[in-house]
């Protein structure tokens, strides 16, 4: 059946597992100098500014806050 398949591919370990190396296609598809040249903006952070990540966070917080002491109260 499939699971003593299984198991006898297991026991003599056919599976060596993943390579040592890995290899991405973006690195191999680029040149060294691309990675160089590329400027991280730390004020922009996947199409958001920093202070609307700011704001995001903060009403995000006060939210659970709330929700903690209504849970304390109300139960």
């Amino acid at each position: 059946s499939d699971y003593q398949q299984l198991d006898y591919n297991l026991r003599v370990n056919l599976f060596q597992g993943g390579p040592l190396k890995t290899q991405s296609l973006m690195r191999d598809s680029y040149t060294p100098d691309v990675f160089q040249k590329a400027v991280i903006d730390p004020r922009h952070w996947h199409g958001k500014k920093i202070s609307e990540l700011g704001r995001w966070y903060e009403k995000y917080f006060l939210d659970l806050k709330v929700q903690k002491e209504m849970k304390k109260k109300y139960g």
